[in-house]
């Protein structure tokens, strides 16, 4: 599994950012594997991750059409700044555990 992580320092916020990140949101999950995927923001800070089965699942996610043009519109309008990066989960436990 992996998980992408996209932190980001906000700009110009408006209607069309919070209508486009659920659609991406939803579709990611429903069309292109996604697993699962959580975004918080504090102040101007935003952190998302979402997780993944494969690196292939995140590369065909990646170059979605309208997810690449939401890209442009994030370093245009909606982002004064991010960063991406893509990791590899080795191991993944909880608690309480779960009863065979």
């Amino acid at each position: 599994m992996f998980v992408v992580i996209f932190r980001a320092e906000a700009g110009k916020m408006d209607e069309g950012y919070a209508q486009t990140a659920a659609a991406l949101r939803e579709m990611a999950l429903r069309d292109f594997g996604c697993l699962e995927f959580h975004s918080v923001s504090e102040g101007a800070q935003e952190i998302t991750l979402s997780y993944w089965p494969d690196e292939t699942s995140i590369m065909a996610w990646k170059a979605q059409a309208e997810h690449l043009a939401a890209q442009k519109r994030g370093g245009s309008r909606w982002y004064a700044s991010y960063r991406v990066q893509v990791a590899r989960i080795e191991r993944d436990y909880s608690f309480p555990r779960s009863v065979p």
